[in-house]
């Protein structure tokens, strides 16, 4: 009984060291974007972080890479988010908060659905992070992000499964519709912008992006449920996706066009 005593006292002091080491974690990063005006210094610092990812003999650090892959995103992409939101502090206060949350709250999940919604979260934020800061990048740099991004979190997704024999394939092929995505957006690029954000603009093709992927989700749930694709089990997210996407390309497509044209005259 002493020993098992031990053990939770350990563990929950495990616990608490851990709790304050990510949020120290947060917080130096939220200090850095403050003080330097260089984003470098902040995903050195996310970086350094991530050491235990490489704390393994050479030939496991490209698997344990690709695990924590939709970590990487994320923290990354928040760190440049913090930084297009400089002169805005509320809201570089509130993003550290979501960082602290994802680091806390969401990215230790095991459960299926926390996982999904964790490359839901990078995919978001990958792809919104890659926009804002792509304006003067070659192009075939910015589709080899989206496609990094994009085959990062499908075999997130599709692991979450318990799938192994067409991880590569599936993860490939949603890398390749996201790069396809990226290189239109890289040519074709519409944000909303936000009141008091900074430089931070909400990107179409995040919305579309995660509109697209939930839509995929949702059949490959249904086809590892019931052996095929039923359409009853995705007539919801189509027409709610659809939607959204619709409204987006069309209704505001249209009056930001309207309003550009009104801007030249």
């Amino acid at each position: 009984m002493e020993f098992l005593k031990v053990a939770r006292r350990r563990s929950l002091w495990s616990e608490i060291i851990y709790i304050l080491l990510n949020l120290l974690l947060v917080g130096a990063v939220l200090a850095v974007v403050w003080t330097v005006k260089s984003p470098i210094f902040a995903i050195a610092l996310v970086l350094l972080s991530k050491w235990r990812v490489l704390a393994v003999r050479p030939r496991y650090w490209s698997a344990h890479i690709l695990s924590n892959a939709v970590d990487f995103i994320v923290s990354i992409g928040l760190v440049v988010l913090l930084y297009a939101a400089s002169g805005a502090w509320i809201l570089q206060v509130i993003i550290a908060l979501l960082y602290a949350a994802w680091l806390l709250l969401l990215k230790p999940r095991a459960k299926r659905s926390l996982v999904i919604a964790q490359a839901a979260v990078a995919l978001f934020v990958g792809t919104m992070a890659i926009t804002i800061v792509s304006a003067d990048w070659y192009v075939s740099l910015v589709v080899l992000a989206y496609w990094v991004i994009g085959y990062s979190t499908a075999r997130h997704v599709v692991l979450a499964y318990e799938e192994q024999s067409h991880v590569s394939l599936l993860s490939l092929l949603w890398g390749f519709v996201v790069a396809e995505l990226g290189w239109i957006t890289y040519h074709w690029t519409i944000a909303y912008g936000i009141s008091g954000s900074g430089a931070i603009q909400l990107p179409q093709v995040s919305i579309v992006v995660f509109l697209l992927g939930f839509i995929t989700e949702r059949a490959y749930n249904s086809y590892v449920k019931r052996g095929t694709v039923q359409v009853n089990d995705l007539i919801l997210p189509l027409l709610l996706s659809l939607s959204v996407i619709f409204i987006l390309v069309i209704f505001f497509n249209a009056r930001l066009t309207a309003w550009a044209k009104e801007r030249v005259i």
